[in-house]
């Protein structure tokens, strides 16, 4: 090495001088107290971590003994023995107060000097707050005495339960005689031959039942409200047999204690294909 290099060189350039630095020694030398700084700092950083660490784990202890003591400081329910107390004893026996009562006499014609004292009737006066009895007896005055009913002057009438008048303007559900087709159950059967029609989207997907129709007859057997309630819905048999019911004319009233009234009348049509 030249001289004027000689005060200007690192120590390590001087001991590997004509040396192979490319062998590892000399990396190793040269980047030493880098490593020892670091090694030192990352030391001292692990050991700042776990203070800190203890530091917050006895906080987090602390915390958590405080709040187990505050946990385990509970009241605990007192559950008291019952004792097998003695029954009460009963209660005195209270007897019922003694009511004046004075005897009944019954009436004898005798003599008035052979009349016994204790045989003559009490006043009148005194019967008025007293209870009769078979012996005279002392006692409290009977207040519980059931007045007299009014009397009816000696007629003898008695009223009958005045009976509620029926609303016979109202529509009734239920009635003594229902209405019906004019003629009866022959009436109607020929009715229905003559005007019922099959209708032919139900012939054709082959539907059949009964349709039970609802509607109204007044007192002058003319039909309104007329609607089915049940039956098959498609096929169009439900709008035939409202068709049929509304053609069908004046009805014979129902009767309601003698008298025609308006009333409801549900009435079944029956549809049924013929077995080919």
């Amino acid at each position: 090495m030249e001289v004027n290099k000689i005060l200007n060189a690192d120590f390590l350039d001087i001991l590997f001088e004509g040396k192979n630095k490319d062998y590892g020694a000399y990396e190793l030398r040269k980047t030493y107290n880098s490593r020892l700084i670091k090694a030192i700092m990352g030391t001292a950083i692990v050991i700042l971590l776990l203070f800190i660490a203890y530091f917050v784990s006895n906080l987090k202890g602390e915390t958590k003994k405080q709040a187990m003591v505050v946990q385990d400081v509970q009241l605990q329910d007192v559950v008291e023995e019952k004792k097998n107390e003695p029954p009460p004893p009963p209660p005195p026996k209270v007897e019922p107060p003694k009511v004046e009562m004075a005897k009944f006499t019954p009436p004898k014609i005798v003599k008035d000097n052979e009349v016994k004292e204790e045989d003559k009737p009490p006043p009148q006066e005194k019967l008025e707050d007293t209870k009769i009895g078979t012996v005279n007896q002392e006692g409290i005055k009977d207040e519980g005495i059931t007045a007299p009913p009014v009397s009816d002057g000696g007629k003898g009438v008695v009223e009958a339960p005045k009976k509620e008048e029926e609303d016979y303007d109202k529509t009734f559900t239920k009635v003594e005689i229902e209405s019906e087709f004019p003629g009866g159950a022959g009436a109607w059967l020929r009715y229905l031959n003559k005007n019922l029609r099959y209708p032919d989207d139900a012939v054709n997907n082959e539907i059949q039942g009964t349709v039970v129709v609802q509607f109204i007859v007044d007192k002058e057997g003319n039909v309104s409200d007329v609607q089915a309630i049940s039956g098959p819905e498609s096929g169009g048999l439900r709008e035939e047999a409202v068709r049929v019911i509304k053609k069908s004319g004046k009805w014979t009233p129902a009767v309601q204690n003698g008298r025609q009234v308006k009333s409801y009348k549900k009435q079944p049509i029956v549809f049924k294909l013929e077995a080919q």
